[in-house]
């Protein structure tokens, strides 16, 4: 038995062994088959892509042979085209040497008749010139002068044409202007006075007026440069002065000291001081309220106080703030009718008598003075030219400036309106003023009764009493050789000292 096992391992093994080695036979005929097989792969595709190669060198050949046949074709084809135009322009080319040729024996043949027309042309003005005796400059002269006369003529004839017609349309229409302004305002006329009377509560109070020795009223009067009538009229007194502020000036400041009682030299410098600054400040608020109510803007605030103190100006006897105030409106409403510039028309009709403000401190005209202050605060030239023209003093530079000039007209025609001789009046007063301001050391000059006097205040310091009688002559002596005056004028020349000390 165990004979029989051993002989069976041993059968075992050797089976198990030889099937290891065929394992490892097989093994090694299928690596040597495999790569046999891959290396005939490896022939077979090396020999497809030698024919594809040989088969796309082909191809690529026959495509360059067909493209090169084309081009070839194209080229040919071009060249055709290019031969055909070439000849052409050859064509066209001879026909232009023809067509030259034929230009210059044209031209040949225009110069040669121009040379003709000028011959027979000089020829004709020859046998002409002998016949009417004138050059040909000549005749072209006489032909231009009667061609100008005919054509003045008709020119002359047209515009007197135009003109009557204009003329008839141009009174037709201003005539329905101006009375349709004149219809839509309605102003009050009155004539302004030169004095004012102030009531008194009763006559013992002219007394007091007059002072201890007339000190009182004398001190008044030479605070407030007016004259002071006391007559029998009962429980008045008047004030008397031709310029109006100064007269609103003294008649407030007598109804102060008259309603307050105490009357004195101080107290009367006191209280005239007081009404001065009133009067000063009422000035420049109707200055504005003139300038709202004709609705003007922009204006500069020293013209508003300018066109304040036309309140208290007159011209004639006519008040300039009122016949301003009527100019404008005037002027305004004429202007919109004729559609020009409403407030330019107003600014100009409003302000073309600003000068006359002026007149009393300054020389010159009131229209040279309102053409300097206007300027001076950057009024519209339109608005000085309005200055300037209203009384035909420089050229009109438009039409607003003619409208201004008709409203004033208007304004200053009216019945009632202005009185010649008070503006006579108030210029001899004027001038007495000025000419005694004229003179060193003057502190103030009043013009009073009526211009009968003139006081003359002066500064102590400067003028002695020696001096003060001289300085009375010279005065009465220029006002003799420059002004025209009824009766005799007395000069009064007023030098006073005062010495004031205040107690603590």
């Amino acid at each position: 038995m165990p004979g029989w096992l051993s002989l069976l391992t041993a059968v075992l093994g050797g089976a198990l062994a030889a099937g290891a080695v065929f394992n490892i036979i097989g093994r090694r005929l299928a690596q040597r088959a495999a790569a046999a097989a891959a290396t005939a792969a490896g022939r077979e595709a090396e020999r497809v892509l030698e024919e594809v190669r040989q088969r796309s060198s082909l191809s690529a050949k026959e495509e360059v042979l067909r493209a090169r046949e084309a081009l070839e074709r194209e080229l040919s084809t071009r060249r055709g085209e290019l031969e055909k135009r070439e000849a052409t322009i050859e064509r066209r080319s001879s026909g232009i040497e023809d067509r030259e040729r034929e230009l210059g024996r044209q031209a040949q043949q225009l110069s040669g008749r121009e040379q003709s027309l000028a011959t027979r042309e000089r020829e004709i003005r020859e046998r002409l010139e002998r016949v009417a005796g004138l050059s040909a400059q000549d005749a072209k002269e006489e032909l231009m002068r009667r061609m100008e006369e005919e054509a003045r003529a008709d020119a002359a004839a047209r515009v007197r044409d135009i003109k009557e017609q204009a003329k008839k349309n141009a009174e037709r229409e201003a005539k329905k202007i101006v009375a349709m302004a004149i219809q839509r305002i309605a102003a009050e006329h009155t004539a302004e006075s030169t004095v004012a009377a102030v009531p008194l509560p009763s006559d013992e109070m002219k007394g007091r007026i007059i002072g201890r020795e007339g000190r009182n009223i004398r001190a008044f009067e030479s605070s407030t440069g007016v004259d002071v009538i006391i007559d029998d009229t009962p429980d008045t007194v008047v004030v008397s002065c031709f310029d109006p502020v100064r007269r609103e000036v003294g008649r407030l400041a007598l109804e102060r000291l008259i309603a307050d009682g105490r009357i004195h030299p101080g107290r009367i410098e006191e209280v005239v001081e007081k009404a001065r600054s009133e009067i000063e400040a009422g000035i420049a608020e109707a200055g504005e309220r003139a300038v709202y109510e004709i609705g003007i803007k922009g204006m500069h605030p020293e013209m508003v106080k300018l066109v304040g103190r036309m309140k208290y100006r007159t011209s004639y006897g006519q008040n300039i703030l009122d016949h301003s105030k009527e100019v404008a409106w005037l002027a305004g409403m004429m202007a919109g009718e004729l559609k020009l510039d409403v407030h330019l028309a107003k600014r100009g009709g409003l302000l073309h008598d600003v000068g006359k403000v002026l007149t009393h401190e300054h020389e010159g005209t009131h229209v040279q003075l309102g053409i300097e202050v206007a300027t001076k605060y950057g009024e519209h030239p339109i608005v000085i030219n309005c200055i300037a023209a209203h009384h035909d003093d420089v050229p009109h530079e438009g039409p607003i400036s003619v409208i201004v000039q008709a409203a004033d007209a208007v304004s200053g025609s009216r019945p009632g309106a202005r009185r010649e001789a008070f503006e006579t009046y108030v210029k001899r007063l004027t001038d007495l003023e000025r000419i005694g301001s004229e003179f060193a050391g003057v502190e103030k000059v009043f013009a009073i009764q009526a211009g009968r006097e003139v006081r003359v205040v002066v500064t102590p310091n400067v003028v002695d009493d020696l001096k003060a009688g001289e300085l009375a002559d010279q005065i009465a002596r220029k006002i003799e050789s420059e002004l025209q005056y009824p009766g005799q004028i007395r000069v009064v020349v007023i030098r006073e000292t005062r010495a004031v000390h205040v107690a603590h």
